[in-house]
């Protein structure tokens, strides 16, 4: 059974705080004394990380970094929210900083600040964005920012083999980054088919699944929008008559859902004539693990 890991914003952060409070405050002069509880009594999130920092000119602050998978018009409340909650119960001057991770649609404009006013009251919060996917991937191995090694493949200029091969180098190289490849493999398949990324490194899913990265993921929609793109290919597919492209297009889904290798399961898909496979083709989006796989082709006579 794989090991659970918590490769979570708090788990990333807490590799290199120092390093990750200097970036994202743009002060060489800051250290990082603790990382806060970010939990309040109404509001709990697993995407927030809360540091209390320290710099001979500003003195005790307080960092709070808000890494998003996607940007939504509900970010600007949410920043002004989760500031004034930490500067509350900390007693301490806050700096927001959202961070986020993949791009929004091309019509999306991502807002830097919050501002509401009622009978001429206004009500107003700054907040610094970063959008990963502006940032050069040489800032992350030359900084060093070992938090941000598995969003290599995302990064600006990273999507080349060559970077995702160092980024793993480099995870492996230190033993408290071990349990990151999961992440870095996850994101690789953004820009690298499934097989090539299982070529170059561990891609353990179960391990993925246990994070809350995934889940966010899941809940964001993002997976089940590739795997409806896939599935309408296969429809495609399917009314061309095109049974080596159902099964190819099949086993994308599979590798994608529960990393199953192709190489194992086409001679098992062949015999299924085209009603079946259309049927495999919804079902799986339900599966969990490649034993409920197995189970569906016991159930279909095909064990």
């Amino acid at each position: 059974m794989a090991k659970a890991a918590d490769i979570g914003s708090k788990r990333l952060v807490s590799l290199a705080p120092d390093s990750w409070i200097r970036w994202v405050t743009q002060q060489d002069d800051v250290i990082a004394q603790d990382i806060l509880s970010s939990d309040f009594q109404w509001v709990s999130r697993e995407s927030d990380v809360l540091v209390k920092a320290y710099s001979p000119t500003l003195k005790t602050f307080l960092v709070l970094s808000e890494l998003q998978l996607r940007y939504t018009d509900r970010m600007p409340r949410r920043m002004r929210a989760y500031a004034a909650l930490a500067e509350e119960r900390y007693d301490c001057p806050v700096y927001p900083v959202l961070v986020n991770i993949l791009p929004p649609a091309s019509t999306t404009m991502i807002a830097s600040q919050y501002q509401s006013e009622v009978l001429g009251l206004t009500a107003r919060q700054d907040y610094r964005v970063i959008n990963l996917w502006e940032i050069d991937v040489d800032l992350v191995f030359e900084q060093p920012l070992p938090s941000l090694l598995p969003f290599v493949p995302i990064l600006r200029g990273g999507r080349e083999e060559s970077c995702i091969r160092q980024a793993l180098r480099e995870l492996r190289a230190d033993e408290r980054l071990n349990e990151l490849e999961p992440l870095l493999a996850f994101f690789a398949t953004f820009v690298l088919d499934a097989p090539v990324v299982r070529q170059i490194m561990r891609w353990d899913m179960a391990v993925l699944r246990e994070s809350p990265w995934y889940q966010e993921i899941l809940k964001e929609g993002l997976e089940k929008g590739m795997e409806q793109g896939l599935q309408q290919g296969l429809q495609q597919g399917l009314q061309q008559g095109s049974k080596e492209e159902a099964i190819a297009l099949v086993l994308r889904l599979l590798s994608r859902r529960v990393g199953a290798e192709a190489g194992v399961w086409r001679d098992r898909l062949k015999p299924l004539p085209l009603e079946e496979l259309e049927t495999l083709a919804e079902d799986l989006l339900d599966f969990s693990t490649e034993t409920d796989l197995v189970a569906w082709m016991e159930r279909h006579g095909r064990g």
